[in-house]
C-alpha cells in the first residue's frame, strides 16, 4: 500500500482510539479499519469529504454503520472468502477437542497429575455417527460440513435459504428449516452466521434448554451470537459438556467462569489468524481501492440491503 498510494500506517497492534480514527477519517480518502475499529454513524457523518471509500479489513461488516455510509455515498467494501479454510479449520478443532476433552487433558498432564493409562480414564465422546448442526450455510459452514463429513458426522444445518440439491448430496447436509428442531437434534451445534439485530442473542436461555445433556456449542462467528449466561449456566449444570469458543461478546474480556470450566476451550479469537490469510486479505484490499481509483466498482463492494 505504501508504494501504490500515500499511506499513513498504524504500524503497531494497538487499536486506534475514537478520537484518532474520527482524526483519520476527516484526513483520507480511504479509510482501511480492521473488525475491532467500531466506525459509527456519528462518526461517518462527521468525516471529510475527501472521504469516499471504507476498504475494511475482514469480512465482518457489524462494526461499520453502513446505513450512515451509504448516506454519505461512501463505498464499503470487505475481504470475503479468504478466511474460510482458516476459519473451518479452527473450528473442526473445537468440533474434535470438546468431545474428546482435549483441553482437560491437556491441563492434567500439565499440572503433573496424569498417573497413566486407565480404562475408564478421560473418557470422552466419538463423533462418528454424532450430528453435526451448523447454523448458517455460506463459505465458512460449507467448508465446515466437507471437513466433517470425513469424521462420520452426520451434518444438519439451517440457513436463511436451502442449498442446491446437489450441494447438500456433496456435502452430506440435510436441511432443516426450524432452527429449533435443529438445536433440539444436534450432538455438536456450531454457529457459522453473521451478527445481526435478528441473530443477536440467537442461543437464548429458551433454545439452549433445547439441546441434548451432553451436547456442545462450537462458536468462531461472533460472540453477541449466544446469551453468555446461559450458556455459562448450562456448562455449570452439566447439560453441556462443554464449549468451543473463539469468540466472546466483551472481547477482549473473558468471562472467569468460562475460563474456569475444565472442558471449555478458550481461544483468542484467532480462527482467521494465519500468514496467508491476513497477506490474501490484504491483497484484496488493495485490488479493492485500485479498482475504486480507477473509477470502477470495487469486486467486494458490501450492500447493505444484502446484509438483511
Amino acid at each position: 500500500m505504501s508504494e501504490l498510494f500515500d499511506t499513513t500506517l498504524n504500524s503497531s497492534d494497538t487499536p486506534l482510539s475514537r478520537d484518532q480514527l474520527m482524526a483519520a477519517m476527516r484526513e483520507c480518502d480511504v479509510l482501511v479499519p480492521a473488525v475491532t475499529d467500531s466506525i459509527d454513524a456519528q462518526m461517518i457523518e462527521q468525516a471529510g469529504e475527501n472521504l469516499r471509500l471504507i476498504a475494511s479489513f475482514g469480512a465482518g461488516t457489524e462494526h461499520i454503520a453502513l446505513s450512515a455510509a451509504a448516506k454519505r455515498k461512501i463505498i464499503v467494501t470487505n475481504t470475503p472468502g479468504v478466511f474460510t479454510d482458516d476459519t473451518a479449520d479452527l473450528t473442526m478443532a473445537g468440533i474434535i477437542g470438546v468431545p474428546r476433552r482435549i483441553r482437560e487433558g491437556t491441563a492434567l498432564v500439565r499440572r503433573g497429575e496424569w498417573t497413566g493409562w486407565a480404562p475408564s480414564g478421560m473418557l470422552g465422546r466419538k463423533l462418528g455417527g454424532k450430528v453435526l448442526g451448523i447454523v448458517g450455510m455460506g463459505r465458512i459452514g460449507q467448508a465446515v460440513a466437507h471437513r466433517a463429513r470425513a469424521f462420520g458426522l452426520k451434518v444438519a444445518y439451517h440457513g436463511r435459504r436451502q442449498l442446491p440439491e446437489a450441494l447438500e448430496q456433496m456435502l452430506g447436509a440435510t436441511f432443516v428449516s426450524d432452527l429449533d428442531a435443529l438445536v433440539e437434534q444436534s450432538d455438536i451445534l456450531t454457529l457459522h452466521c453473521p451478527l445481526t439485530d435478528e441473530t443477536k442473542g440467537l442461543l437464548d436461555k429458551r433454545r439452549i434448554a433445547l439441546m441434548k445433556p451432553g451436547a456442545s456449542i462450537i462458536n468462531t462467528a461472533r460472540g453477541e451470537l449466544i446469551d453468555q449466561e446461559a450458556l455459562i449456566a448450562a456448562l455449570e449444570s452439566g447439560q453441556l459438556v462443554g464449549a468451543g469458543l473463539d469468540v466472546y461478546p466483551d472481547e477482549p474480556n473473558v468471562d472467569q467462569r468460562l475460563l474456569d470450566h475444565p472442558n471449555v476451550m478458550t481461544l483468542p479469537h484467532i480462527g482467521s489468524a494465519t500468514a496467508e490469510g491476513r497477506e490474501a486479505s490484504g491483497e484484496k484490499i488493495i485490488a479493492n481501492i485500485r479498482f475504486w481509483m480507477d473509477g470502477h466498482r470495487p469486486p467486494d463492494q458490501v450492500l447493505e440491503a444484502l446484509i438483511h
